[in-house]
């Protein structure tokens, strides 16, 4: 009867959060597949199913080609323009710089790093037109932009970032967002580390740098691991802010945009569904393999594993 009661409540308690899982998550990707190995196009019709002519499409066989396959040109620059940027972003801002601001709002006093964070935190709760907005502004190529309103003042041509570095852009504008996690994730870690042990080190006669190298950072391995993870996989699909600054520019064609000019950019090529959907399924595949390497390489089963000793 306790068993029986325990499995009811289990069922209770998980059930919702299984259904909208199976909802949300588990279907589009089962809709995805079923639609990627067909020739779905404007017509939203499978007339061949199974069939892998999509994939034909990105890459063809090739015994001398790497990995055995020839993949088509624009398929190999939205990969590489997608690992540069998710490797860009990814260590220079979104853990790098996000770790330097919370080592700069957690040494500052209390009150002036929350007002601090607060603020750098309204771009993540404002819309993300309002951002983009606002980024299209600084980076206007006229005498307005507000970039060129300081450069102006030393040089007499102005700057043209979206057409010459469209890449730093987006990952400016990504990265300084994006900070902002990990700027909150790595803040409440370094929060909750004991006083004693700062106490320690200073006694020891330990500089800012030392204390920030032995006692800060192997406390922060497993938040440091944790954003590494969630980010890299969130830049993955990083999609909106690049369509909103750049639009569907050839320069930005990540893998995320490029399964979006297929399908549903109107004008561009949009209509392919099959094929979107194929360059969607090959991300998702890409992801699965990253979250894998990552989770080996940074050793989080330890992280999930039970505690040797208990404390009541």
């Amino acid at each position: 009867m306790k068993a029986t009661r325990q499995r009811f409540d289990a069922f209770l308690f998980l059930g919702p959060a299984v259904a909208l899982m199976l909802a949300f998550f588990v279907a589009p990707i089962v809709v995805n597949i079923l639609v990627a190995f067909s020739d779905m196009n404007q017509t939203v019709r499978f007339e061949e199913f199974p069939t892998t002519k999509q994939f034909n499409k990105l890459g063809k066989l090739d015994s001398e080609a790497f990995l055995g396959i020839e993949f088509r040109g624009s398929f190999y620059r939205a990969l590489a323009l997608t690992a540069s940027f998710v490797l860009l972003t990814l260590i220079i801002f979104n853990v790098s710089f996000a770790l330097i601001l919370a080592l700069t709002t957690t040494a500052v006093p209390e009150r002036m790093g929350a007002v601090f964070r607060a603020i750098w935190l309204l771009p993540r709760m404002s819309p993300s037109v309002v951002y983009a907005l606002l980024w299209l502004w600084v980076v206007d190529s006229a005498e307005r932009g507000l970039l060129n309103q300081v450069w102006l003042l030393f040089a007499s041509e102005p700057l043209n970032l979206r057409l010459d570095h469209p890449m730093a852009v987006i990952v400016v504008a990504n990265g300084l967002i994006g900070a902002s996690l990990g700027m909150i994730i790595f803040t409440s870690a370094i929060r909750s580390i004991p006083e004693h042990l700062f106490n320690a080190a200073r006694v020891d006669g330990a500089g800012p740098l030392s204390i920030v190298r032995h006692v800060i950072l192997p406390a922060l391995r497993w938040p440091i691991s944790y954003i590494t993870i969630y980010q890299a996989l969130a830049l993955l699909v990083s999609f909106e802010y690049i369509f909103l600054i750049m639009g569907p520019a050839r320069s930005t064609m990540t893998m995320a945009m490029l399964s979006y000019t297929k399908t549903l950019a109107p004008g561009i090529g949009g209509g392919q569904y099959a094929y979107g959907a194929s360059i969607a399924l090959i991300l998702i595949v890409v992801g699965i393999a990253v979250a894998l390497l990552m989770w080996r390489l940074i050793n989080m089963k330890s992280l999930l594993q039970r505690p040797r000793i208990e404390v009541n």
